[in-house]
């Protein structure tokens, strides 16, 4: 099994720490580590340096570069322009094709949280063999504990016989994020499974049915040098990406093709999109309280304080994010954390580069 890891999101949710230089996978969001190193930490078992890989941006390829010294030079595969998940999971696919044929890719997010990386690791694997077994694209389907909208979701099918000792089901279809009335409803109902972003196949598989369903983006990527170390390589890059389709896999593949199939994982999982999610995460005080740095606090409850260098004085308030950086201060309702991606869409009109 290879491991590709998609590093070049900018996690907007997260700022003001999360910047376009320095995105949450390359923050210390949950424990001490970065995000990124603790998704490669927790593969390694299975996938030893030399069939890892990490797909990011220009701007953040020499921060993984010294963050990962160990990974190999020709490893890190960095796209022009960001163009969602299919022309990445494509492209990662095309190269590791022309190195082995015979490939099994774990396409893996760089910004999620697992709790049980053991477990995690066990229904890995086990997708590997169900990936192997046939020309299927597995998902990894996370069982909803709380209707959740800020998730997609997977609605299973009937069982398939693909592995002796594990379920395996037919996805019936992909659900869009939710409102809360439809989310209540499929947590109800039962069948439904969170959308984890995490695929296993093989390279051959994917790009065969990047063929069938996005042929232009198949041309375009099979039009590409072999290889990263082709003096031709970036230029050939650039021009492709230009003219490439901004879609993710989900759109492009996942939610027409007949042959995907899902197991479903136990383990802890969190995308963590948002202050919430970190709130949720971390060791909370007797007043539902999580801070990070110096902070005094009277009648708060149900507050999230990042705050490193600066002393933050809480009095009379709940439920309050407030994240504090040397240039910005963030301060909302945990309950609009989600919301926050907003505040970069409006200084990206302002037009003020050092706060992106």
């Amino acid at each position: 099994m290879y491991a590709v890891i998609m590093a070049g999101g900018r996690g907007t949710r997260f700022w003001p720490r999360s910047r376009k230089k320095s995105p949450k996978q390359l923050l210390n969001i949950i424990g001490e580590k970065t995000i990124l190193e603790q998704t490669v930490d927790r593969i390694r078992p299975l996938c030893p340096w030399d069939r890892i890989y990490i797909v990011t941006e220009k701007d953040q390829a020499p921060l993984i570069r010294d963050l990962l010294p160990d990974l190999p030079g020709d490893h890190l595969i960095v796209e022009p322009l960001g163009k969602n998940t299919a022309p990445c999971i494509g492209l990662a696919a095309r190269l590791l094709a022309e190195r082995d044929p015979a490939a099994v890719m774990a396409i893996l997010p760089a910004d999620h949280y697992i709790a049980r990386e053991s477990d995690f690791r066990h229904v890995l694997a086990a997708a590997g063999e169900a990936a192997r077994a046939g020309d299927y694209l597995i998902t990894l389907g996370i069982t909803p504990t709380f209707p959740e909208t800020g998730y997609g979701y997977i609605e299973k099918g009937a069982a398939r016989a693909v592995l002796p000792d594990r379920p395996v089901w037919a996805v019936k279809a992909f659900h869009e994020k939710p409102d809360r009335p439809k989310a209540e409803a499929m947590l109800a109902a039962g069948g439904f499974f969170w959308n984890s972003g995490m695929f296993i196949w093989t390279a051959a598989a994917i790009l065969k049915k990047m063929a069938q369903y996005t042929p232009d983006l198949f041309r375009e990527i099979q039009g590409l040098p072999p290889a990263i170390c082709h003096p031709e390589w970036e230029p050939a890059l650039l021009a492709a990406y230009e003219r490439m389709e901004d879609i993710s896999i989900d759109y492009a593949v996942m939610e027409k093709a007949d042959n995907v199939l899902m197991l479903e994982g136990d383990f802890g999982w969190n995308d963590v999109g948002s202050w919430e999610a970190v709130y949720q995460l971390e060791a909370r005080d007797g007043q539902g309280n999580c801070f990070q740095g110096p902070v005094v606090t009277l009648d708060s409850t149900g507050c999230l304080v990042y705050s490193p260098r600066k002393l933050v004085a809480l009095l009379g308030v709940q439920n309050l994010v407030v994240v504090e950086t040397p240039d910005a201060l963030l301060i909302c309702p945990r309950e609009r954390s989600q919301e926050v991606k907003k505040i970069v869409e409006l200084l990206e009109k302002k037009g003020d580069p050092s706060l992106l």
